[in-house]
C-alpha cells in the first residue's frame, strides 16, 4: 500500500543500499542523523580505516542509514560494531532497517569479521524488533557506562 508522498505500491518502489564514499552523500543523508553533518567530520569519518556507512535509497532519495565500525583485538580478531541505524519516518516499518542491518552483516562477513554486535536500550522496542527480524540473538542485559569529555 502506498503513502501520501508516493501513491505507488510498496513493491514497485526501487530500494538500493550502497556504501557512502563522499562527503556529498553523507550531507545529503544528514536528515537521518541526530544533527547536521559537518563536512570536516564527514571527511574524517570517510578517511578512517574500518568506518563505513551504508545508505538505503528509495527512488534515489536517502531513506535510511547504518554505520559500522570494525573493531580489532589481538586475541579475538575482528568484529563489527553496528554503531547507529536510522530510517526516515516515512519509510519505517517497511523493512528498510532490517535490510540495512543485513547489508552491514553481509559486509562484515566479507571483511572476515567473526561477529557483529549492537548496544540497544531495553525500552527501544522498534530497534529490538528490527535487529531480531534481522536474526540477531539476544545476549542478555548489560550496563553501558559513559565518559563525557567537554
Amino acid at each position: 500500500m502506498g503513502n501520501s508522498t508516493d501513491p505507488r505500491p510498496e513493491s514497485t518502489r526501487a530500494t538500493r543500499i550502497r556504501r557512502a564514499t563522499t562527503v556529498a552523500e553523507l550531507t545529503a543523508a544528514e536528515h537521518l542523523f541526530d544533527g547536521p553533518a559537518r563536512p570536516e567530520w564527514a571527511e574524517r569519518f570517510l578517511a578512517a580505516p574500518g568506518h563505513l556507512m551504508l545508505v538505503a535509497y528509495v527512488d534515489g532519495a536517502p531513506a535510511g542509514m547504518v554505520s559500522g565500525i570494525e573493531m580489532h583485538h589481538p586475541d579475538k580478531g575482528t568484529e563489527m560494531c553496528l554503531y547507529e541505524l536510522s530510517v526516515a519516518e516515512a519509510y519505517r516499518r517497511r523493512g528498510v532497517g532490517r535490510a540495512l542491518t543485513q547489508a552491514l552483516a553481509s559486509y562484515a562477513r566479507e571483511l572476515g569479521c567473526y561477529d557483529m554486535w549492537v548496544g540497544v536500550d531495553l525500552d527501544n522496542d522498534a530497534a529490538l524488533a528490527t535487529y531480531r527480524s534481522a536474526r540477531a540473538a539476544d545476549d542478555g542485559e548489560f550496563a553501558m557506562l559513559t565518559w563525557t569529555f567537554g
